[in-house]
């Protein structure tokens, strides 16, 4: 969707595929987000391999400039809310960065970014500031503002846009390999080129044998100040592998102003979405928020859905965003371009990744080879 909005402003006309789209009531995986911005790697798992990392980077950044800019320049459109908001985000950490090499880089990555990244503060004082449970065992913190999006409200809104802007919706389902079946596609929607964002089903589509789910869930609790004392910030506690497990993670953000998500979880490989709130995983995963936040375990479940559940698309280490390198049957080069293995960081990669797709789409116009994805120039932040 984001990517559509790019090629919209360059004046392309856009037809957007998808089998389902975004509905309160049967929710797609974009809804199910955390939607936290952050700076790569994220929390709920990262890419390890350097290349893609510093790409990532990139798009995180201009992916930051831009929400930012929703929320200061649009406001709210003829009424209409947006769902973005600009809202401190506070990690955690159980010994001193300096213990922690990837975190400190990470964050001194980060101080280095403070003329667009705003309201940078390290220091153990915010353990204490957040009334952070002693047995919790934190001794360092750090906080930023960070866009936060109400992925509902958001999805909704960016259909919205997109319509305005002239996008066209078919509601279908493409099966089997985009490559073999592209001139037959590219034929049927009149189209010049192709852009593959289909999350894990690049498994099929790409032939990509890389592409692997990372089971996620979010429990919605009422954020009303009733029952415990009401959260406006972001809390956060990063997955740390050297723990040899993957329940070490808490993941506490305001949705909205009423509503505010418990996480998480990374179960890799994981298909299955069959997850309750008394499945003893999710236990587990409140069990870590309420002993992190005094009184968070007074708090009541949303009254409209309690647990959500949805596969992050992961690939390997890399996000992939790059044109398809693969020639068509004619030895002619493919017009089609990839944009999936975004994971847990899709909302934060969003508009970044669609600047490139623009930048792919006109190489292709320009009949200019397609290059793999290390080869392309990434600016590290």
């Amino acid at each position: 969707m984001t990517s559509a909005w790019a090629l919209l402003d360059q004046g392309y006309d856009v037809t957007i595929l998808s089998d389902r789209w975004a509905d309160r009531k049967n929710r797609i995986t974009s809804q199910i987000a955390g939607a936290l911005w952050e700076y790569p790697p994220a929390v709920c798992g990262k890419h390890t391999d350097a290349i893609p990392l510093c790409h990532s980077k990139g798009w995180a950044m201009t992916s930051y400039k831009i929400f930012e800019e929703i929320v200061t320049k649009l406001g709210e459109t003829d009424g209409i809310d947006h769902g973005v908001r600009m809202r401190v985000a506070n990690f955690f950490f159980d010994t001193p960065l300096e213990a922690h090499p990837d975190q400190l880089e990470k964050w001194e990555e980060i101080c280095s970014l403070s003329h667009t990244i705003k309201g940078l503060k390290r220091s153990a004082d915010l353990i204490q500031h957040h009334s952070i449970d002693q047995k919790a065992g934190m001794k360092d913190a750090y906080q930023l503002i960070s866009p936060a999006v109400d992925t509902d409200v958001y999805m909704m809104w960016l259909h919205f846009v997109l319509s305005c802007k002239g996008a066209t919706f078919v509601t279908e389902r493409i099966k089997g390999s985009l490559l073999d079946q592209e001139e037959e596609l590219l034929s049927r929607f009149d189209a010049y080129a192709m852009i593959n964002a289909t999350g894990l089903s690049a498994l099929e589509l790409a032939g990509d044998k890389t592409v692997y789910p990372l089971r996620g869930a979010i429990i919605r609790v009422k954020n009303d100040g009733t029952k415990f004392p009401k959260l406006t910030e972001a809390l956060a506690v990063t997955h740390d592998e050297t723990y040899g497990t993957d329940e070490d993670m808490v993941f506490i953000v305001p949705r909205n102003d009423n509503i505010l998500i418990l996480g998480g979880i990374t179960e890799p490989h994981e298909w299955n979405l069959n997850l309750t709130v008394d499945t003893p995983v999710i236990k587990r995963m409140r069990e870590r928020c309420n002993a992190f936040v005094p009184g968070l375990e007074n708090a009541e479940y949303d009254d409209e859905t309690d647990l959500l559940q949805g596969l992050r698309p992961f690939r390997g280490s890399n996000v992939r965003v790059e044109r398809e390198t693969a020639t068509r049957k004619d030895g002619s080069y493919s017009r089609i371009v990839h944009t999936y293995g975004q994971g847990g960081s899709g909302f934060s990669l969003s508009f970044g990744c669609a600047g490139t797709i623009v930048s792919l789409v006109q190489e292709i116009e320009a009949s200019k080879p397609p290059a793999k994805m290390e080869l392309v120039n990434a600016v590290c932040y």
